[in-house]
């Protein structure tokens, strides 16, 4: 019983950033779609670009040539600060204009971020090879005093006309509750707004995609 105190405190004091998850209609959007989901966000919510951690998780659907297809599942999620919560449902009704694609988003509704053993983010930004990007993300998790093992999935490239990212998917396992909710409330790495180094609960370390 102690040993449940001492891990919870420190979970509920790390719960600052919460999911907003909207519903989308379907859409087929361009490969390096983040730059201008951004812009888009960013002009309804001007607030966004004021806020360190916060950012947008890439979009899902199935990838054809150098486009994306949305589904009717596909959802736009913002990690936010809790207490921009009730302002980020002005993005309800809104219309996307997504590299000549147009996105309306649909309601809006809170998801809590909970501790899992194993986290994944799609891509962390870096210019490093790939056993000198796994010795940084070492690095970079040992100076927030965390333990955990890594696995480097693929390396990922998007650029246009005023951008360019470059960096590896990561999986991080074997964590504490309390290191979860420290990676998923900071993540790691920049670029958040573009998707980067965000992580969410990963259910298996085999078949990363």
């Amino acid at each position: 019983m102690a040993n449940e105190t001492v891990s919870q405190a420190p979970i509920n004091a790390a719960l600052e950033m919460v999911d907003m998850v909207f519903d989308l209609t379907v859409a087929l959007v361009p490969e390096n779609y983040s730059f201008s989901l951004w812009t888009e966000i960013a002009r309804i919510l001007p607030w966004l670009n004021e806020e360190k951690n916060a950012g947008i998780l890439p979009l899902r659907g199935s990838a054809s040539a150098n486009q994306i297809l949305l589904s009717k599942r596909s959802k736009l999620i913002l990690r936010i600060p809790v207490a921009r919560a009730a302002q980020t449902a002005q993005l309800t009704g809104k219309q996307l204009n997504i590299g000549g694609a147009n996105l309306i988003v649909g309601k809006g509704k809170e998801r809590e971020l909970k501790p899992t053993t194993t986290l994944h983010a799609f891509m962390v930004e870096s210019n490093l090879g790939e056993i000198e990007f796994l010795a940084d993300m070492k690095q970079k998790l040992q100076a927030m005093s965390i333990s955990c093992n890594l696995i480097c999935d693929k390396y990922r490239k998007f650029n246009d006309a005023e951008h360019s990212l470059t960096g590896f998917g990561l999986v991080i396992h074997d964590l504490k509750p309390q290191a979860s909710m420290q990676i998923q409330c900071n993540g790691l790495g920049g670029s958040r707004r573009f998707g980067c180094g965000i992580f969410w609960p990963y259910k298996a370390i085999t078949g990363l995609d």
